[in-house]
């Protein structure tokens, strides 16, 4: 039970949330964090999507490593990530089909997205796999975190509401005779990256001494 939850281990899991965030940090995943986070959402099932999928790629790479011949190995964790992505779009489809149209190509694009194929290159392919699947569930709820903070104040700004239900009573709105606006610059793409710029700078201020 010791080994299981080993420092590396827990360093495995713990870091990708903080100090080595994928996205604050090692700034990968920035297209699709630019991508689905308009609305709350999306941005929660984008991110437990790629949670799900790094995970299990990386136990299932990680088992198979030492039999996939060198030369091939990219093309080998291609087809693993991607009968994976299609499982889960699959799922999707099946149980949330409104959010499944939201994230329309963005679930396909999973197969190639660098958080999924850097963990299985520099982590799955060195490691067993309760380890890699610590580092997976990390980097994935790392992913996930940051989408989710970018989606909440996408859409609490741009929409006036929080999973599609109004949080911002009627009459403060303006054309209601109060004072307030959703701000239409939300909802677009540029703003999401001056979001999620202002999250790193964040997150790297206070986490500068750690560094």
């Amino acid at each position: 039970m010791s080994k299981l939850f080993s420092d590396e281990n827990k360093a495995a899991f713990t870091g990708p949330l903080n100090v080595n965030n994928p996205i604050t940090v090692q700034v990968l995943g920035i297209c699709s964090a630019l991508a689905v986070t308009s609305q709350l959402k999306p941005a929660i099932v984008m991110g437990l999507s790629v949670t799900v999928i790094t995970a299990f790629s990386n136990v299932i790479i990680s088992l198979l490593r030492k039999t996939i011949p060198n030369r091939i190995r990219i093309i080998v964790q291609l087809v693993v990530v991607a009968a994976l992505v299609t499982i889960v779009s699959q799922l999707l489809k099946a149980y949330v089909y409104d959010v499944s149209v939201q994230l329309s190509v963005y679930v396909g694009l999973i197969i190639t997205n660098c958080i999924l194929m850097g963990r299985l290159e520099a982590f799955a392919m060195q490691n067993g796999p309760w380890p890699s699947f610590l580092d997976g569930i990390g980097n994935g709820l790392g992913y996930a975190a940051i989408l989710v903070i970018v989606g909440f104040v996408r859409e609490l700004f741009g929409f006036g509401t929080l999973f599609g239900y109004s949080v911002i009573p009627e009459s403060w709105y303006v054309s209601n005779g109060g004072w307030y606006q959703n701000n239409g610059m939300m909802v677009m793409p540029a703003m999401s990256l001056i979001i999620v710029g202002c999250v790193i700078w964040a997150h790297r201020s206070i986490n500068k001494e750690e560094k």
